[in-house]
């Protein structure tokens, strides 16, 4: 493969050397009869047909090809900018017009065909990675955007696309080639189903994929996920309620016994109260915690005592409203975040004791600099670390643990991993916490045990 690219490589940006020379050097004629036919396929297929014959998505041929094209165009400029401004030394006149005689027109036309081509290849490539590119997101799109006019930093933000693109396709290539490899395992198998329940002033259902590529990847290896499918924000006893009525309904769909219960944030706290209050402990074989703040966040007491009665009203009212016209039937903004705080928390530990018979366990992560975390994460972690200590954004560390065993999630870096992070809510590649691979391993252990 890395001799093909070379070889496509070569080709390409021979060419385009040799395009752009066509008006003063002989040598160039014979090479675009034997390299042009080449390099017209090569630029204009939808993918490349043999340099990229081993990444395993079309989507991902495309990037490739697109941050391949850039590379070329860089290195074709840099080629034709080293042997070419000597040469054209006495071809202008001080005013930059064409000096008198053929050399000076000749060049005129040597320069627009260099423009016409290098920007022909330019935009093929531009246009690929903005189609097809998802780790570009919309901040290196809109970057690139801005800066696109502006010397030498244009240059700089395109190297850095280039790079985010090439670890796109590599690092997206081989988790295609690792479940291949594995596919027969079906190690996310598990004996009972798994349901996977979302956090607070969230849903998992209608509109937005709370868990992003994660439940595409267990159900890839093996495993059958459903939803919590409860309001996105009610108290911790009313969610509850509706999650022992899920869990029963996927029971009596699967005809399986039990569910595998995996919860984020606020939803592991409603999950412990429908063991708890709601009768669903039999139909319960595991409970996972993602982020949970099982002793509660400091900070929103703090912040719930500060902030005036009106103001929290009309917040509230405000939300309400919009989650009622988006499907939920009685949403409480207001019972929802109390049940956030730590003095909340500290009586609902009281009704809600470890159950018994239910494999237990949780994780938790943190994160490292503010401005790592999406908004409004980038806001908060400070807030939050002056109350609770180190955080992922909104839970502090010391609330995470709960169950038999516990588990920390950290980065080398300065990056961290945020509440976001842990459920792809942003879809981004992590260097250094693969989560889908993370869940993925989550999964397959449940099924060592049993599960």
């Amino acid at each position: 493969m890395i001799v093909f690219e070379i070889l496509y490589f070569l080709i390409c940006a021979t060419t385009v050397f040799a395009l752009g020379n066509i008006v003063m050097l002989p040598l160039s004629k014979l090479l675009l009869l034997i390299l042009i036919p080449f390099f017209i396929v090569l630029l204009f297929l939808p993918v490349l047909p043999f340099a990229s014959r081993k990444i395993h998505a079309k989507r991902l041929r495309i990037v490739n090809k697109g941050s391949m094209l850039l590379k070329i165009f860089l290195a074709s400029m840099l080629v034709v900018l080293i042997f070419n401004i000597p040469a054209m030394t006495g071809a202008f006149d001080a005013e930059g017009i064409p000096a008198i005689g053929d050399a000076g027109w000749r060049w005129t036309g040597h320069i627009l065909l260099v423009v016409l081509i290098e920007n022909i290849v330019f935009w093929n490539g531009m246009i690929r990675i903005y189609l097809s590119s998802e780790q570009l997101r919309v901040k290196y799109r809109l970057v690139g955007f801005l800066c696109g006019m502006i010397p030498v930093v244009h240059l700089v933000v395109l190297v850095k696309m280039i790079r985010i693109c090439d670890k796109e396709v590599k690092f997206e290539n081989d988790k295609i080639i690792l479940n291949e490899s594995r596919a027969a395992e079906r190690i996310c198998a598990t004996k009972y189903p798994i349901l996977m329940v979302h956090g607070v002033f969230f849903r998992d259902f209608r509109f937005f994929n709370y868990w992003g590529r994660i439940p595409e990847q267990i159900e890839r290896n093996g495993g059958k996920v459903f939803y919590g499918n409860q309001q996105s924000a009610a108290s911790v006893e009313e969610s509850g309620k509706e999650l022992a009525e899920r869990i029963r309904k996927v029971c009596e769909e699967t005809g399986a016994e039990k569910v595998n219960i995996i919860a984020h944030s606020k939803g592991g706290l409603d999950c412990r109260m429908a063991i708890a209050k709601y009768g669903a402990g039999p139909y319960v074989a595991s409970l996972t915690t993602i982020n949970t703040p099982h002793r509660g966040c400091e900070f929103a007491d703090y912040l719930l005592s500060k902030i005036a009665e009106s103001v929290k009203e009309k917040v509230a009212a405000m939300y309400d409203a919009a989650l009622r016209k988006l499907g939920d039937p009685n949403p409480d903004f207001i019972a929802a975040v109390t049940d956030l705080t730590h003095s909340a928390c500290e009586k609902l530990n009281q009704e809600m004791p470890d159950p018994q018979g239910i494999y237990c366990q949780s994780f938790g992560s943190k994160l490292n600099r503010p401005s790592s975390g999406q908004f409004p994460l980038n806001f908060s972690t400070l807030l939050v670390k002056h109350f609770d200590g180190p955080n992922d954004g909104l839970v502090g560390e010391k609330s995470f643990s709960w169950g038999q065993d516990y588990q920390f999630w950290t980065v080398k870096g300065k990056r961290g991993i945020s509440h976001g992070d842990v459920i792809d809510l942003n879809r981004e590649n992590i260097d250094g916490f693969d989560v889908r691979e993370v869940f993925v391993q989550i999964v397959s252990g449940l099924k060592e045990k049993g599960f």
